[in-house]
């Protein structure tokens, strides 16, 4: 098997795997399992779908579109991907075993040196040219490297003080803060902006990049704020989010004019994937401003389905509904497979239908009006069509014969 062909199909089936943890954790709301610890499937679930699905699959489009292609370099990215895919199968079957223990931690240890090596990679490969693209893609590699100061801090943070500590639950949502709002976010906008290049406004994606970059800064002292009671955090949170917004009418103004021509050139199932991600972003960017109001700020992290929704969100509706665009619109996914097109068509389906159900069920126990009748019995059921959606992908793409594979 071509071993672009493969990378894709690895990275799907850790997503797979992460969606079918989810899947067990749902159904163990109703039938419990004696030898599954649900805090144990929790760990490996965010791990495998974020260090197994978005790191893997970001890491492949990054060598796909920044990367010359030449054979000894080509060699180097295969060679660390598969290293990189042995972490992630690691942290598969330690965390469900031994949650945070010895070899779960071994392995996430593994998993950032290794992502050490692929920043360096990328940043003597990518540093040639100056486009305003790279800087965007590079910005997200500072970011990546940003975000695991949290993960170093938590050692100490345990033996200092302990799990419950402040120190220890900032320093965890310090490195989710910057992966998700700073990495992945900055890097899903590089490749997907990597089309408009040529064609886009400097002054205003310079506008567009540095009000981004400042507003990722700032709303770190949002998640901050859950553990330091400071009002202070709350004026830098409500500045954050205010320059996001100003970030993305940039990020508007600027692909206005390419907007017609674009969509000229999408199929309809890339027409849909993409409309799931912006009406995400442009529903993360909302939830973000009504943090602002400082009642709504505090239940936001206090109710559990509020947090659930606004993380699937970003990872399901934001982070995989740009990658899926991307891998579309590229033909590395064909739109002329109906399988894919009946697996893409699950997956949003049950997308949608699992965050309908979680905000909802939130603003019931915001408003103290109880569950919603069969709520666990539904999420389990609808959540059924993320597998079934990306079962029918996997199956599409080993029998995809791209141009890109050859």
């Amino acid at each position: 098997m071509n071993s672009q062909k493969a990378w894709i199909i690895c990275c799907f089936f850790n997503f797979l795997i992460a969606c079918v943890f989810g899947l067990l954790m749902r159904f163990m709301y109703l039938f419990p399992i004696d030898f599954l610890n649900y805090s144990f499937l929790l760990h490996a679930h965010s791990h495998v779908a974020m260090l197994g699905w978005v790191y893997m699959i970001v890491y492949v489009l990054i060598v796909r579109f920044f990367i010359p292609n030449e054979k000894s370099q080509k060699l180097i990215y295969n060679r660390l991907f598969w290293l990189t895919e042995f972490s992630v199968i690691g942290m598969m079957i330690a965390f469900p075993i031994q949650g945070y223990a010895l070899f779960s931690i071994v392995f996430s240890t593994m998993h950032i040196l290794l992502s050490y090596v692929f920043c360096r990679l990328i940043w003597k490969d990518c540093s040639k040219e100056k486009s305003p693209v790279q800087r965007l893609l590079l910005t997200s590699i500072l970011f990546m490297i940003l975000s695991t100061c949290g993960v170093w801090c938590l050692g100490p943070a345990v033996s200092m003080l302990g799990k419950q500590s402040a120190f220890y639950q900032i320093a965890i949502q310090f490195f989710l803060h910057f992966q998700f709002n700073g990495w992945f976010i900055l890097a899903i906008l590089a490749l997907f902006l990597k089309q408009f290049q040529d064609k886009m406004d400097e002054v205003k994606f310079k506008k567009f990049y540095y009000a981004l970059v400042i507003s990722t800064l700032l709303t770190v002292s949002f998640p901050i704020r859950w553990f330091i009671e400071n009002d202070v955090l709350n004026y830098i949170n409500g500045l954050g989010v205010l320059i996001q917004l100003v970030a993305f009418i940039y990020f508007y103004k600027m692909l206005k004019p390419q907007i017609g021509h674009f969509k000229s050139t999408l199929d309809k199932t890339a027409k849909m994937v993409y409309g799931l991600a912006f009406c995400s972003l442009f529903l993360k960017v909302g939830i973000q401003l009504l943090t602002v109001f400082p009642n709504l700020a505090e239940v936001s992290h206090q109710i559990r389905n509020f947090v659930i929704g606004f993380i699937h969100l970003t990872t399901l509706g934001i982070i995989t509904g740009f990658l899926f665009g991307i891998l579309l619109q590229n033909k590395i996914l064909s739109a002329n497979s109906s399988l894919l097109k009946i697996g893409v068509k699950c997956f949003i389906f049950g997308y949608i239908a699992t965050e309908v159900l979680l905000f909802l069920q939130g603003w019931l126990f915001f408003f103290e009006k109880g569950t919603i009748a069969f709520y666990y019995q539904s999420i389990l059921i609808l959540s059924l069509f993320l597998v079934l959606g990306l079962v029918l992908m996997m199956t599409s793409i080993r029998n995809l014969h791209s141009e890109w594979f050859k």
